[in-house]
């Protein structure tokens, strides 16, 4: 058979993978985690886009845990060093020289104390800043055995999922997909139940990524929810709380990015604010500032949980209290002005009219 000429008319800029990666790292490696450095590569060639653990996870529909995990697979197959300060908190990640690394496949995953990182890149290093100390607290995500595997399969009730799961994503699922729906059941102690709610609340939201669904699986665990009745009343919660938000900002055509999430979270979770005024505090800002801002909403919120506030009665209160000292102010603030005029540069008469309307009046009476 004739030898084919590999060639191109493609004259865009091009990210290049080391052929030692391609040759003996690639072929051992999990998809996804072959997805992450060649994502890795490109970002080294885009000094002007910002680079960070969220970004990524957010990109490509993993958990940030997912991409840590990467990272440190990549770090024990000699592709790429994470570097960490003394508090060992993600400082920069660093592409090795691939040309160096023996002839040996990648090994197994093994998990970093990585944190969420902001980066911005110099020379063949990756830099960031720590967005995020906290360290994360739940154990890595484990990696079961084909017998494993096998024997979760052999349930009727499973196979009945695994079913399901295909024809809800269109294909047939692999051995990381088997992995992943396992890890569901055996480490966050989903029920089959929870698990085929889980599947058909994601796709019904749009999202047929099983990356996405582990997001909102890990979610329900922090959350303690170990029910599909539980997890429908979260649901209902989470979709009134949003969409009363979206209509008091007036965000029509798109949904709420993950900042707007988390803001969303803080207010009613940390906070501790009831839906009432948190939508109070968003019509205050559209009032302010005629656009939505959550970072605005926000300022407005934490000035309320400062003053103890927890009702729409005791705003109005506060309210009161800054009108009854706003003319005091208005008043100093005219005089104030006054004194600075440039048309005012000579001495004011004082005058009391009370007195001078009362002469006035005797003075027409005689």
């Amino acid at each position: 058979m004739a030898g084919i000429t590999l060639h191109s008319e493609n004259n865009e800029t091009v990210t290049c993978v080391p052929n030692v990666f391609i040759d003996e790292l690639m072929a051992d490696a999990d998809g996804e985690y072959v997805k992450i450095y060649l994502y890795l590569l490109r970002c080294m060639s885009a000094p002007e886009e910002s680079f960070s653990i969220s970004g990524m996870a957010d990109k490509f529909e993993h958990t940030e845990k997912d991409i840590k995990r990467a990272l440190a697979y990549w770090e024990k197959a000699q592709v790429l060093r994470l570097e960490y300060d003394e508090h060992h908190k993600l400082t920069g990640i660093c592409l090795s020289d691939t040309s160096r690394l023996s002839d040996t496949s990648a090994s197994a995953p093994v998990t970093s104390g990585s944190h969420d990182t902001v980066a911005q890149r110099s020379g063949d290093t990756v830099s960031a800043s720590v967005t995020d100390q906290t360290p994360p607290a739940e154990s890595p995500k484990k990696d079961y055995s084909a017998d494993e595997m096998r024997a979760f399969q052999e349930d009727k009730s499973v196979q009945e999922l695994l079913f399901i799961t295909e024809t809800y994503l269109g294909h047939t699922l692999n051995a990381t997909d088997i992995n992943t729906i396992l890890y569901w059941h055996d480490s966050l102690g989903f029920s089959v139940e929870l698990m085929e709610y889980l599947i058909e609340y994601c796709v019904g939201g749009g999202h047929k990524s099983l990356r996405y669904m582990e997001k909102v699986a890990l979610s329900w665990h922090e959350s303690g929810i170990l029910s599909v009745t539980q997890a429908k009343e979260a649901n209902e919660h989470y979709s009134k709380t949003n969409s009363a938000i979206m209509k008091a900002f007036g965000i029509t055509g798109r949904s709420l990015v993950e900042s707007e999430l988390n803001f969303i979270k803080k207010w009613t979770n940390t906070y501790g604010f009831s839906l009432e005024l948190v939508t109070e505090a968003c019509k205050r800002t559209m009032q302010a500032i005629h656009q939505p801002s959550f970072e605005y909403t926000d300022s407005i919120l934490n000035n309320w949980r400062k003053k103890n506030v927890s009702s729409l009665k005791e705003i109005a209160a506060l309210d009161e209290a800054f009108l009854n000292k706003k003319p005091k102010t208005a008043v100093r603030n005219q005089k104030e002005t006054a004194s600075t005029n440039k048309f005012n540069n000579f001495s004011q008469r004082s005058y009391d009219f009370d007195q001078l309307e009362k002469q006035a009046l005797n003075h027409s009476m005689q």
